[in-house]
């Protein structure tokens, strides 16, 4: 994520300007409001293409929340692994770069994965949460109650 300014562009869900990410951060973090970061990323694929949509979700206490994201557009990822392990790979990317960038810690990363075994996304919850707290970050995933995850899941579609 750091070398390619696009990836570090977001929106509000609903809006349609679009900003650098780690400067909203560090905006909202600067006007003394009280939040907790959470990261997600979800998938979908298409004919051609599959979609990758990041997200952020400022979680205020007894207050609601506030999410943004970014939309990627990459050529077809027919293989599960793949396209799941790159929802990780972004996800892990942006909690890193906020860290690094705005000195802001993420609370959880969302995975869009489950703990059931039934399901195919099973498979890389073991190395995805491994990987995850490896750097120092907390995860979670289905079917706990995961903002960030379920935020791309509808921009997704």
């Amino acid at each position: 994520m750091e070398g390619d300014r696009s990836s570090k562009r977001f929106k509000v869900m609903g809006g349609r300007r679009s900003f650098d990410v780690c400067e909203y951060v560090q905006e909202m973090q600067d006007s003394g409001g009280q939040f907790a970061l959470y990261v997600g990323c979800d998938s979908q694929n298409y004919r051609s293409y599959t979609v990758y949509v990041t997200t952020v979700v400022f979680r205020y206490p007894g207050a609601g929340a506030h999410v943004i994201y970014r939309k990627e557009k990459v050529p077809r990822i027919a293989d599960m692994w793949t396209k799941l392990w790159g929802e990780t790979e972004r996800s892990v990317a942006l909690a890193h770069m906020l860290r690094e960038e705005t000195g802001v810690q993420v609370e959880q990363i969302d995975l869009d994965f489950n703990t059931d075994p039934a399901h195919p996304s099973n498979k890389l919850l073991s190395a995805s949460t491994g990987y995850i707290q490896s750097l120092g970050f907390q995860s979670g995933a289905k079917p706990d109650l995961l903002m960030a995850a379920w935020a791309a899941d509808a921009l997704c579609h």
